[in-house]
């Protein structure tokens, strides 16, 4: 059994398995190009958020950064998977993220509140996941790549989580992050058999 020493993410209602990190350790090429597509998915949902809420100015101005440094890891990531000369391909996505958006309730306010928690919770699996990679990597300049991520990851999804206390009460806030947090560590209870950042 593996034993992390990484601080326990209070957002997470179950820390991940060793069985993911043996996945991942086993593919760490296929884990890599997931990665590269996990960065571009996550600017494109921040840039979304900005248009359909354009006039929440502190939203629009805390997204605009987020979506820059997303986009940047990305071309980081990409970097390296060129590096290890493993191309850019389309793969297929594990069903983490379409069960999750499922749970979005469609009315608003109610769509604003969970799309940032929604955000949020992925945000904090991702800063999860890339630091147990920099934890166990065996290649110690990628390992100490993925540790220089958490960091970054770990303000995103405390972005995401004071932008909802921004726009509605803390404790409606926690109440609903608990309810999806519940649904989050479900959703990753079966491990794809695919090797995903989120599998």
């Amino acid at each position: 059994m593996m034993t992390s020493t990484l601080p326990r993410i209070k957002f997470l209602q179950e820390p991940t398995r060793d069985e993911w990190i043996e996945l991942a350790l086993n593919n760490l090429d296929e884990v890599m190009l997931d990665h590269s597509h996990c960065e571009r998915k996550a600017a494109s949902v921040a840039i979304n958020m900005m248009f359909r809420y354009p006039s929440s100015t502190e939203l629009v101005r805390e997204l605009t950064a987020i979506a820059k440094e997303e986009l940047e890891h990305f071309e980081l990531v990409n970097q390296w998977l060129a590096r290890k000369n493993i191309p850019l391909a389309p793969l297929n996505a594990p069903p983490y993220g379409s069960k999750l958006h499922k749970l979005m309730r469609p009315q608003e306010p109610d769509r604003m509140l969970d799309s940032l928690l929604i955000s949020a919770l992925i945000e904090a699996r991702s800063h999860e996941r890339l630091g147990l990679i920099g934890e166990y990597c065996p290649e110690p300049e990628l390992a100490a790549f993925y540790r220089g991520l958490m960091a970054s990851e770990a303000r995103h999804y405390g972005a995401y989580w004071v932008l909802a206390t921004t726009y509605f009460d803390t404790d409606l806030v926690n109440e609903r992050l608990a309810e999806l947090a519940i649904a989050e560590s479900e959703i990753l209870s079966t491990l794809h058999p695919e090797p995903r950042v989120h599998s």
